[in-house]
């Protein structure tokens, strides 16, 4: 086995253990939350609490990222994250945790995101050949997808058979693991600046890099606008389970499965072998799927819980592969040694007018109806997918093919 394959077999089998028990976890919150209120607006101030932290960070994180050891930044992270989900669970032993501070533990889970997925993925370029790129962009995809398959059935169950407290600690024992896998490899770092260090200079120094890139700034901007779509309709996913189809907590988890099943198969293809497609018709056209599945989604009649989970796969797949494509074009164009500011900056950005969009959550639910929104939101998908192939710029960004 080549040296770098290695490398990422010991850190993936801590990341393994890590996304799969926070995926439980999640799930678990979310059922919880679903089960305990039953309110869009419940949810959608769950997932804002998820996300705002992480998209203010964004900018000014990715400049350390990039200057600190990014290895022990990894570790850093996850080890705050897990500290802070073992106070949430201790507050449930003593019967005092409150609303509140499950939105404070999201907010503090988002916060180390912030500072370890842009460290991950901007060491991934030191560790394997440009080449490669797309595939590890797939396994990873795949470890991701693995764990929302096994995380809303695990915690559908779990949910069902112990106390919410009891969870939590999953997410603690995944975190030690990962932090364990992560001491016994070595991630080199990028050549420091011989500049003197000015947060204010590098914070420019990432979006000069995404500027640079002909084409690259357009691509970004159409993501986020994709995104501030998908992220509402995201949320409603367990109630239009329970409210249109009439569905229990084993059916959201089942959309949940799916919806993960499809993307662990969009990320085990590109992660197979080497493709000699163009990427950006890939990410182009997996945006078409998505929003042309939303739509009919939108249009299923309360009976058909079962073509739902059949669109909720095929929605899968196209993220599956829209993620590994995204990724990699990002991580072949842009240097290793600011990659953790432009990775920062897609990651806030992207989160950012998500975590807006979902304030009127409860009023799209409630006003304009669920079904309603999974249409509108999958047509404005598709004309922004259909944009993004009339941009020049945009479809020279991979001259691989």
């Amino acid at each position: 086995m080549e040296p770098w394959k290695k490398t990422f077999a010991v850190i993936w089998s801590g990341q393994l253990a890590s996304i799969l028990s926070s995926a439980v976890v999640g799930f678990a919150i979310i059922f919880w939350m679903s089960l305990e209120t039953g309110s869009a607006e419940v949810l959608a101030l769950a997932a804002i609490a998820g996300m705002l932290p992480q998209s203010l960070l964004g900018p000014f994180v990715g400049v350390y990222v990039d200057r600190w050891d990014r290895k022990r930044t990894m570790i850093l992270a996850d080890s705050f994250i897990a500290l802070c989900t073992l106070v949430l669970a201790v507050l449930f032993w003593m019967e005092a945790a409150r609303m509140w501070h499950i939105y404070v533990l999201l907010a503090c889970r988002s916060a180390g995101s912030a500072f370890h997925m842009p460290a991950m993925q901007a060491s991934v370029p030191l560790l394997a050949p440009a080449e490669q790129l797309t595939r590890v962009a797939g396994v990873n995809q795949v470890i991701n997808s693995l764990s929302n398959i096994v995380g809303p059935a695990l915690g559908a169950v779990l949910i069902s058979l112990t106390g919410i407290g009891n969870i939590l600690l999953l997410d603690v024992a995944g975190a030690a693991l990962a932090c364990t896998s992560l001491l016994f490899v070595r991630i080199p770092n990028p050549a420091r600046s011989p500049l003197k260090p000015n947060l204010w200079r590098e914070f420019r120094e990432g979006f000069s890099a995404i500027a640079a890139v002909p084409g690259l700034g357009w691509l970004f901007t159409v993501t986020i606008l994709v995104l501030l779509c998908i992220m509402p309709v995201g949320v409603m996913f367990p109630l239009m389970t329970l409210q249109h189809f009439g569905g229990d907590t084993y059916d959201m988890s089942l959309i949940e499965i799916v919806w993960g099943g499809g993307a662990l198969v969009g990320g085990a293809i590109m992660g197979a072998r080497v493709y000699r497609i163009n990427r950006i018709v890939l990410i182009n056209g997996m945006n078409l799927v998505v929003g042309l599945s939303f739509a009919a989604s939108g249009l299923l009649p309360p009976g058909a819980f079962v073509l739902f989970a059949v669109l909720s796969a095929i929605e899968g797949i196209a993220g599956g592969v829209f993620n590994a494509s995204f990724v990699s074009v990002v991580q072949s164009r842009i240097d290793a040694g600011v990659l953790g500011r432009v990775m920062s900056l897609y990651y806030s950005f992207g989160l950012l007018p998500s975590a807006i969009g979902l304030l009127g959550t409860g009023f799209l639910a409630e006003e304009v109806g669920l079904t309603t929104t999974f249409v509108v939101a999958g047509a404005v998908i598709c004309l922004l997918g259909l944009v993004s192939f009339s941009i020049p710029a945009v479809m020279r960004l991979d001259r691989r093919a």
